[in-house]
């Protein structure tokens, strides 16, 4: 909103509006306000949660510190969406599609998650909303995402391509499937996939204090530097990359979700005095996914959400792991003590606080090891 005012005052000669034009000044003051939204706002919200008692419900795990955390404020999720929602809907310009994307994304992950907390606190469901109902929902917004990427993208001249990792060549969707007429035949459930791939593993990793949101904090950084080289015909040529044109206003909503994640873990730090609940995880990952598939390196995530990754790996092989010994020795065995994976390494008695760092650096390491991929192609 802010840039059609400060456009049209810089139409009328104000020195110092033409400022605005620039990306990088937006993301920078969308990365301040979303801080400082997160951290004013916080306090409020957290206040608020507490007096409609909305705190966390404990299941015994035999984890240490575990039970002290019962009754902590949850749904604090709903700082994050704010403070990543109003600065974007202030500095980024609204008539691009890439942005109404994010925030329809964004929105729409945050209310299933709402939901499905709301399930849990007030109706005492523990398993919270059904797990199909859920699907579903990240299903529909998966195939929203795809359409309308596919069509904007379609407008801009694009063909259905993405960047690979290692590699300088491009891939086509439609090479996919040899003689397809349509890639979105592919590309499609692809796109889908991804979608609740990321939803679901950032969810699962939202799991002790500070985790998900540094996590999701640092891999925003990542994104955002691919981001801008995306929208920049000069570097995105250079690094031989896609160019997606008007993505650039990508980085000031990724600004916007560092701030966000930054500020909300002054509360959520360990000892947390607020969890973000699925309201808050499930709206980062809908946010995650969605600007990985706008600028074109949806494969990347593998290896720049490679905590995310490891997180909900480490379930799935668990649980299969498990049914299958059941099945065939008449008694199920676990590959780790406890999944998701951080509940492993609780087991073996490390503390809270070091495997969330630990993670964190592990996290930065692969980010830079994205980098440094896009760099070697």
């Amino acid at each position: 909103m802010l840039y059609y005012l400060f456009e049209h005052l810089d139409k009328l000669g104000i020195a110092g509006a033409g400022v605005f034009k620039y990306i990088s000044f937006r993301a920078s003051l969308a990365g301040i306000l979303s801080l400082l939204l997160a951290l004013i706002a916080g306090k409020g919200i957290i206040g608020w949660l507490q007096r409609q008692q909305i705190g966390e419900t404990i299941r015994e795990l035999g984890l240490e510190g575990q039970m002290q955390k019962k009754g902590t404020p949850t749904m604090g999720g709903i700082i994050i969406i704010l403070s990543i929602i109003i600065p974007t809907l202030l500095l980024a310009r609204l008539d691009n599609i890439y942005v109404v994307v994010m925030i329809i994304s964004t929105i729409w992950m945050g209310v299933i998650g709402g939901i499905d907390d709301y399930i849990k606190v007030f109706k005492k469901d523990k398993e919270g909303m059904k797990a199909t109902t859920k699907l579903i929902g990240q299903l529909m917004l998966g195939a929203i995402i795809a359409v309308t990427i596919d069509h904007t993208h379609s407008l801009n001249h694009l063909e259905l391509t993405t960047n690979l990792p290692i590699t300088k060549n491009i891939l086509n969707y439609t090479e996919l499937i040899p003689g397809a007429r349509n890639a979105w035949i592919i590309y499609i459930p692809i796109i889908i996939f991804i979608v609740m791939a990321v939803t679901n593993a950032v969810n699962l990793t939202d799991g002790i204090d500070g985790l998900a949101a540094g996590t999701t904090a640092i891999v925003g950084v990542g994104l955002g530097i691919l981001a801008y080289a995306a929208g920049n015909i000069k570097v995105s040529e250079y690094l031989n990359i896609i160019y997606v044109p008007n993505s650039g206003e990508v980085v000031i909503f990724l600004a916007a979700v560092i701030g966000a994640c930054l500020g909300f873990l002054w509360y959520n730090g360990y000892p947390a005095q607020v969890f973000m609940g699925d309201t808050g995880s499930m709206a980062l990952g809908g946010a995650v996914a969605a600007v990985a598939i706008i600028i074109k390196m949806e494969l990347l995530l593998p290896i720049l959400c490679g905590v995310f990754l490891a997180e909900s790996g480490s379930v799935i092989l668990q649980v299969t792991y498990f049914k299958y010994t059941k099945k065939r020795f008449g008694e199920g065995k676990r590959i780790f003590l406890m999944s998701p994976l951080h509940h492993h390494f609780q087991k073996k008695n490390i503390p809270e606080s070091k495997i969330t760092i630990r993670f964190w650096l592990i996290t930065i390491v692969l980010v830079l090891a994205t980098l440094a991929l896009i760099k070697l192609r």
